[in-house]
């Protein structure tokens, strides 16, 4: 691992030494927990830990791209720190290049030579110069040097069937044809894989305006000529996925007329909800210096997803009872109030202990939904929005939704287990949460891993855990807590919120988990 990212994580392995089991100074809120391993849900797929990279304000151009000549540490133009944090976050699939670029972003300005490529536009986002450095294979490097799959948008608002078509050629032909020619002619022999491919993007707002009808005809018309020409992806099992441009937070009619209309190429249906905007716009709430109010409010915002889920869900189910078109929650995250007021349009925000209980929370929620949910990706990777990571020109920390993301790895892959929760409320005003949200699951190995949040930034809780089919007799893993309710690290210091070891054994009266306030801790049942 590279020196930047080998700091980091030497910090983390510092705090790591810590008991994170918080002194019970105060009345500690009450919980009882039940889990029932010998009951079991679906498996919780590893794309529901996806990611998202848009061609905005820093999340490409010094995100991830800073080309093969600088100075920072790099492979083949991308940097090397960025991808290390990547991979051991085990990257499941990442989505480019949008968003809202994807509908005005033409793919062959991004391949051949780079001093050839035309300097384009971003008219969505700052009006800023779009060099077209970071294209096709650049993205696809990215991904291999992350280890993940790919999730492509293709260009339904200013595109062409034609155009869509013939990038999927470029991509995924292995035969003679023109466009796998031309790949072969820019540096690449072998064709990729393209396992998920968006069919437009928010056609309901920037990627059209469209009604509902139309942007479903659009998407039959389109999805057509969207071919997959892999000769490793010819089975039911390994096509690529067809996703329709969803809803925006609760159009429920739009799933309606969607799932209504839908055809044989209707793989997935997208949903986007952003917490604190969707709810909330424009983005007015900032990113840090809130009050508890402000804490309060979000996670409510947060919650809110479980309804959409829900409600969504239901209306799927009215047209496909057996489940097979997905539900890809392919935009999710916090929206604030820019934190880079030269460059709004870069959406550029800080990142905080809330953002990372806010991570917790919706996983613990697609974990009970993945029947129907089998994807979800963050907004964004890096810069952006609710961003894992954060540079600085050469620098790079890691954010508490990145430690978040590192908490949940065991969960990728696992089948969730049902529980019965009884916790006391957290009240803010007329705000009042569960104090306490729990996720359960059992590995491929066998081994029992508990999620549990304290929402409430001021008491411990005290969890009493029953494990039926399984006597637990210890836990240990670790926490993500902070000392103010909008902790956060910055490049002079980059530790201030990291992963602490956690350990709680049974007594007489069994396991009882003690947890810090504001703080999400994961654990394993031994």
């Amino acid at each position: 691992m590279l020196t930047g990212l080998k700091t980091l994580m030497t910090g983390v392995a510092l705090a790591t030494t810590l008991m994170a089991a918080p002194a019970l100074t105060q009345t500690a809120i009450k919980a009882d927990l039940t889990i029932d391993t010998a009951k079991s849900g679906k498996v919780i797929p590893p794309e529901i830990y996806g990611h998202f990279a848009e061609h905005l304000g820093r999340m490409v151009y010094e995100g991830v791209w800073v080309g093969e000549d600088s100075k920072i540490p790099n492979t083949r133009g991308i940097r090397n720190d960025v991808v290390g944090a990547l991979k051991h976050l085990n990257v499941p699939v990442i989505r480019w290049p949008g968003g809202c670029f994807a509908d005005r972003y033409h793919w062959m300005d991004g391949i051949g030579p780079r001093d050839k490529r035309p300097v384009t536009i971003n008219t969505i986002w700052g009006g800023v110069e779009e060099s077209n450095a970071f294209g096709t294979h650049e993205f696809m490097d990215f991904a291999e040097q992350i280890g993940s799959k790919v999730y492509i948008a293709g260009n339904v608002g200013t595109g062409s069937p034609k155009e869509m078509s013939q990038w999927l050629e470029y991509m995924t032909a292995s035969d003679n044809s023109q466009m796998a020619k031309l790949r072969r002619q820019n540096g690449r022999e072998a064709p990729w894989k393209v396992e998920y491919f968006g069919v437009g993007n928010e056609t309901w707002g920037c990627g059209g305006d469209m009604t509902p009808e139309h942007s479903a005809n659009l998407f039959k018309q389109f999805a057509t000529f969207s071919d997959n020409y892999h000769p490793d992806q010819k089975t039911p099992e390994t096509r690529m996925v067809k996703v329709m441009s969803g809803a925006n937070v609760a159009d429920f009619n739009w799933t309606e007329v969607s799932m209504k209309m839908k055809n044989n190429n209707t793989h997935a249906l997208s949903l986007h909800y952003y917490t604190s905007a969707g709810l909330n716009w424009p983005p007015s709430r900032p990113s840090t210096g809130f009050d508890e109010a402000g804490w309060a409010v979000v996670l409510k915002e947060a919650f809110y997803m479980e309804e959409l889920v829900q409600k969504h869900s239901a209306i799927m189910d009215k047209y496909d009872p057996e489940k097979k078109v997905a539900l890809y929650v392919d935009e999710w995250g916090t929206w604030y109030k820019t934190d880079d007021l030269k460059n709004p349009g870069f959406l550029y925000q800080q990142n905080s202990l809330r953002d990372g209980l806010v991570a917790a929370l919706h996983f613990n929620i697609f974990h009970k939904y993945t029947d129907r949910v089998k994807m979800a990706n963050l907004a964004q990777t890096v810069n952006v929005l609710q961003a894992v990571i954060l540079t600085d020109k050469d620098k790079m920390i890691l954010t508490p939704t990145y430690h978040v993301f590192d908490l949940y790895k065991p969960f990728m892959g696992a089948t969730h287990i049902p529980v019965m929760l009884n916790s006391a409320k957290y009240t803010v005003g007329d705000i009042s949460l569960p104090a306490v949200d729990v996720s359960a699951a059992k590995g491929k190995d066998g081994k029992i891993w508990l999620a549990v949040v304290n929402l409430d930034p001021n008491r411990p809780a005290e969890v009493n855990t029953s494990t039926m089919g399984f006597k637990a007799k210890s836990a240990v893993g670790r926490v993500l807590t902070g000392d103010r309710i909008d902790a956060h690290n910055t490049f002079d210091k980059p530790n201030t919120v990291t992963l602490k070891s956690y350990e709680a054994k049974a007594s007489g009266s069994g396991l009882v988990l003690k947890l810090a306030p504001k703080s999400v801790t994961v654990v394993e049942f031994r």
